[in-house]
């Protein structure tokens, strides 16, 4: 199922949750909708879902407006960050419920759900825990569970709310990994908000970045992370530093250094402020002369195949995180205190009136 929503305006007394949003939603993808708390993501889910009424706008399911329609019309399955799952029912009569509640005419036969339910049971890897009942589940096999029973109704769309957000970082990691290959069997047209960076770039088609109720940038993880629209969209995924300067003609000038920038070679005298990630900067010894900003090592972490480093420029005592190689690092042989020259190798600038 196609989903698009077209202006859609949602708010809670002067609070505005969501502001003329309109985007797409691919057939059969998974896309994130990733902010911070408060963007509107959670409020643009249930207004999909119909579990929230939208004040101005339209959801079109395939084509067709739904707005008015009811969620037990929108043939959408969704699952909550807390689960819940009924605990006085077993993991059995809690993925059976949707069904059992159909109508008559609609419902099927008891062998049928029978079936079904274990076929869900194996989809999710755990039939053999279908006499258990919720309390004595781990936190991932109720996530797993929730799941199953979302998906009992056939739902012609998934959508998921902060799933794995209560669960401890080990065990998010590893159903979000489980997560992606259900998707790519079942290809359900699927949506699910986070405000984890990592799980979004490692789990969707699509990242939808929104920030204050407006849609910041839309695109592939690749895309997103590498060509960030916007100083928001840099400074939300990963770690960033920030070189306040004016831009003229392709360099940056920050208190008298030079830096050649990446994309703007015809603003002229503009104020504006460098982007560039940690693991873009290039880091050597100091020696009189060189080019680059010069630097001195307060800090170094250098545990597994990265060292993390951080800086402090010598002119203005400014902060700057570098990544390089472990191996390159102890080649180096570094010290706290050793004065290093840094060099961005790209440099993406904002001018200010956009910062």
């Amino acid at each position: 199922m196609s989903i698009e929503v077209r202006n859609i305006n949602k708010r809670f007394g002067e609070f505005v949750a969501l502001d003329n949003v309109s985007l797409n939603f691919p057939t059969g993808e998974l896309t994130a909708l990733l902010g911070p708390s408060g963007c509107g993501k959670t409020t643009l889910l249930r207004i999909i879902a119909g579990l929230e009424q939208l004040d101005a706008g339209q959801v079109l399911l395939d084509g067709e407006d739904a707005s008015a329609r009811h969620v037990r019309e929108r043939q959408v399955g969704f699952v909550f960050q807390h689960y819940a799952l009924f605990k006085h029912m077993s993991v059995f009569e809690n993925i059976a419920f949707g069904l059992r509640v159909k109508p008559r005419h609609l419902r099927p036969s008891e062998n049928a759900i029978r079936e079904k339910v274990h076929r869900l049971l194996d989809l999710v890897q755990l039939d053999w825990l279908s006499d258990r009942y919720p309390p004595q589940l781990s936190g991932g096999q109720r996530q797993r569970i929730a799941l199953a029973r979302a998906l009992a109704v056939e739902p012609r769309v998934l959508l998921l709310d902060e799933p794995f957000g209560a669960l401890d970082a080990k065990v998010r990691k590893e159903l979000r990994r489980w997560l992606r290959r259900l998707h790519d069997d079942l290809h359900v047209t699927s949506i699910f908000v986070t405000h984890d960076q990592e799980e979004a770039l490692e789990v969707s088609d699509q990242i939808v970045l929104m920030n204050k109720g407006r849609v910041e940038q839309i695109g592939a993880p690749s895309a997103v992370y590498n060509h960030p629209a916007t100083p928001f969209v840099y400074g939300f995924l990963g770690n960033v530093n920030l070189f306040h300067g004016r831009v003229h003609e392709g360099m940056l000038d920050t208190d008298g250094i030079r830096l050649a920038v990446a994309g703007d070679t015809t603003t002229l005298d503009g104020k504006a402020v460098g982007y560039v990630r940690p693991h873009e900067i290039e880091v050597a010894r100091y020696i009189p002369g060189a080019e680059g900003i010069v630097v001195k090592l307060l800090h170094a972490h250098a545990i597994g195949p990265l060292a993390q480093l951080e800086l402090a420029r010598a002119d203005n005592q400014e902060l700057i995180e570098a990544v390089i190689p472990s191996e390159y690092f102890n080649q180096l042989n570094l010290q706290e205190g050793d004065m290093l020259v840094a060099r961005p190798k790209q440099l993406r600038v904002f001018l200010n009136d956009a910062a």
